[in-house]
């Protein structure tokens, strides 16, 4: 299992655990954390949009030309923000942590 802390839009801090593998997008829902996945991690919308620490973002994979598409358009999008469903746990990101935004944009809606 892989713990994850959520830091909510009130500064609430929501411990989770996910398996390896699992996408965070799935263990941040689990966890009740507002994020939709409104294409269920197809990269056709932001609405999974989450901000990581420096330290960690630096961690993760580089982003695919597709997901930095996708951050272009998000709501509040930083330096570091990814989408949620292209985060695949593995162990070297036990101990996560990741800010979930004040706001999102859903770009399938019209």
């Amino acid at each position: 299992m892989v713990r994850v802390s959520f830091i909510a839009t009130n500064g609430d801090r929501v411990g989770a655990e996910g398996a390896l593998g699992a996408r965070l997008l799935e263990v941040a829902q689990a966890a009740g954390m507002p994020l939709e996945g409104t294409c269920e991690g197809q990269m056709a919308c932001s609405t999974c949009h989450v901000i990581l620490p420096a330290e960690w973002f630096e961690r993760l994979p580089a982003a695919s030309e597709d997901e930095e598409d996708m951050l272009d358009l998000a709501a509040g999008a930083t330096r570091t923000s990814r989408l949620s469903c292209q985060i695949v746990l593995d162990a070297a990101l036990d101990g996560l942590e990741v800010r979930i935004p004040g706001e999102s944009r859903n770009m399938q809606r019209r």
